[in-house]
């Protein structure tokens, strides 16, 4: 399709999932999912492609699950009521669930000396590259301390240990939820190919996967428990979604110059 506005033609759409899942199958031919991490899961095959990731994941996720923290959130965001999984567990709106909980803990006197300070209430201040730096093994409570400093939260040893623990509590669960989901993946793949065991390869990419010391861990961990029948490999893309994009492209031009020269 060609747009006459820009002259450009348009030989295939393709988002970060499907690209880092080509990207990686380039690589390793038994991948079959791609996984933003804490975001979206794309797959090839027609077997599970009916399935899509927000359909099964909107069949368990419920408001038995989300907390008063999330609903704030979702409240406060561009697109209420959309994407409410992603929002638990992207790395856009870590951050977010975390203030919102700060908020919480300093209204009931557990933390700040009961006062909320004009950067606790700024939305998008505390950043989920902070979770990333606060929950490194390597970091000592000086240090988290310093953190909150530089955020303008004025902070002592206590409130460090209670905002680090609040931290890991919420990385965790993403962790979690986004194991979940894709364990549900892989063991639907496995349940429609009648296998008793299924071996597959899941090409993840996203910074929250790459940087934060704990997700990938418990993540991986997850998967394993909650789909004990799929051994699941997970290969890091090392050239994230560009390089898969441009195989896709590629093969659509080959395929067009192919069926020109038929006709």
């Amino acid at each position: 399709m060609e747009n006459p506005e820009f002259e450009l033609d348009v030989v295939a759409i393709v988002n970060d999932t499907v690209g880092t899942m080509m990207t990686c199958a380039y690589e390793e031919p038994t991948c079959e999912v791609g996984l933003i991490a804490g975001d979206s899961a794309g797959y090839r095959g027609s077997d599970v492609c009916q399935y899509g990731v927000g359909g099964i994941w909107r069949q368990w996720l419920s408001d038995d699950i989300r907390t008063t923290y999330d609903q704030a959130v979702d409240e406060n965001s561009l697109n209420e009521g959309k994407q409410r999984y992603e929002k638990m567990c992207s790395g856009m709106y870590l951050g977010e669930i975390v203030r919102q909980i700060l908020i919480d803990l300093t209204k009931r006197g557990f933390l700040f000396r009961g006062q909320i300070s004009e950067t606790l209430k700024t939305r998008g201040i505390f950043e989920t590259k902070f979770l990333s730096q606060i929950e490194s093994d390597r970091l000592a409570l000086l240090q988290v301390r310093a953190i909150l400093q530089q955020l303008g939260l004025d902070s002592t040893c206590d409130d460090s240990i209670i905002v680090k623990e609040v931290c890991g509590t919420v990385s965790r669960r993403a962790a979690q939820l986004c194991g979940a989901g894709m364990a549900a993946v892989v063991d639907k793949i496995r349940e429609n190919r009648r296998l008793d065991h299924l071996d597959v390869t899941v090409g993840v990419d996203g910074t929250l996967y790459k940087l934060h010391p704990h997700f990938s861990r418990i993540f991986q961990q997850t998967v394993k428990e909650l789909a004990p029948k799929c051994d699941v490999n997970f290969l890091l893309s090392e050239d994230g979604s560009g390089k898969g994009a441009a195989l896709i492209t590629a093969v659509g031009c080959r395929q067009r110059e192919l069926d020109a020269q038929q006709h």
